[in-house]
């Protein structure tokens, strides 16, 4: 052994005749000044077999951490942000009730930050946010998830973040993807195999990439088939009530009616149905409706409606298990939460 490496051998295991320091429990333990603060301040970011290693090492040489030095050491607070721009309160409550229950029992709470994508200024209003609360990490809901100069803006600061999008927009270990496409194809498929073939579509905002990934599933479905969606039976709406209410009067009020009405979410089929009353058209025997999301709206109309679920609570929950996990842990493939039909009371054949 030569005369160093027996010197850095005989330092592991000799008292230091000192007050030992971070700095000495990290060069010891052979790990970063920062990955000992973190197990300092009880992160759960550190593998068990590291954090075991470091709090032996701790007690053998009696280090114990300066109370000062410990809250000036970590300088990330254990604050996870969910920054969102959504006009579909049910969508926002559920994302967020997934995201706790994968802080539950962990070290990190929940804040969050609406946004309006539109305005000029609202990337340097997230920055703010993310730099005066320390976040640790910062979960992307759509429609803020799909701007790339947002995501730019995080990694610029050096602040960790999951996307949440329709499709793959970033690399594995900050994606959770939530294939709109596929459960729009469903729905159509869905209306086909009832016999359906005069088909209308409500779609959500242009600005939401959710909506183009949808429309694209619905019409690609119905062209695999053998049917064409004329542009008057398209009609694109804003993902609220009110937008919903005023498609399906479009669609509905005139002479020639689709049997069958696929909506962008399920806020919107609640506007078909306002209409259709009001009109004295009969769901499901005289028009069948397909909403999307199989939020709990879509329990509590009647009849009730049948809806893609794209399980928004799960999809929370794993964006933030994804920012909490330790690092050098990424994923090895993009995180997927699959959306399925769930059939209800609201489609039937079309009438003879």
């Amino acid at each position: 052994m030569s005369l160093r490496k027996k010197a850095d051998s005989d330092a592991t295991t000799r008292p230091l005749g000192r007050a030992a320091t971070i700095n000495d429990i990290a060069r010891l333990s052979g790990v970063s000044k920062k990955t000992v603060s973190r197990i300092i301040n009880n992160s759960p970011l550190v593998r068990k077999d590291t954090r075991e290693k470091v709090e032996a090492l701790m007690r053998e040489v009696g280090y114990a951490p300066d109370p000062l030095a410990r809250g000036l050491a970590f300088r990330r607070s254990f604050l996870i942000g969910m920054v969102y721009d959504n006009p579909t309160a049910q969508y926002v409550v559920d994302m967020q009730y997934g995201a706790l229950d994968a802080l539950r029992g962990s070290s990190f709470e929940l804040v969050v930050h609406p946004c309006d994508t539109r305005s000029p200024g609202y990337i340097e209003g997230v920055k703010r946010f993310v730099q005066q609360q320390k976040l640790h990490g910062v979960i992307l809901v759509p429609r803020a998830s799909e701007d790339q100069a947002l995501a730019d803006m995080l990694e610029e600061i050096g602040c960790r973040y999951t996307r949440i999008a329709s499709l793959p927009l970033d690399d594995t270990s900050q994606m959770v993807i939530t294939h709109d496409r596929d459960g729009a194809a469903e729905a159509a498929d869905y209306l086909l195999s009832l016999g359906h073939r005069d088909i209308a579509l409500i779609t959500g905002p242009s600005a939401y990439r959710s909506a183009h990934e949808r429309t694209a599933g619905f019409i690609d479905a119905l062209e695999r088939r053998g049917i064409e969606l004329p542009p008057a039976r398209i009609i694109e709406a804003g993902y609220t009530f009110e937008s919903g209410v005023a498609a399906a009067e479009k669609l509905l009020l005139g002479k020639q009616r689709p049997t069958a009405i696929f909506t962008g979410n399920d806020e919107m089929a609640a506007g078909v149905y306002k209409v259709a009353m009001r009109a004295g058209i009969n769901i499901p025997r005289e028009l069948s409706v397909v909403g999307y999301d199989d939020s709990p709206l879509a329990s509590r109309l009647w009849p009730s409606l049948t809806s893609v679920r794209r399980n928004t609570r799960d999809t929370g929950r794993t964006a933030a298990a994804m920012l909490i996990q330790p690092e050098g842990q990424a994923a090895l493939q993009i995180a997927s939460v699959r959306p399925h039909l769930i059939v209800r009371d609201s489609c039937q054949p079309p009438l003879d």
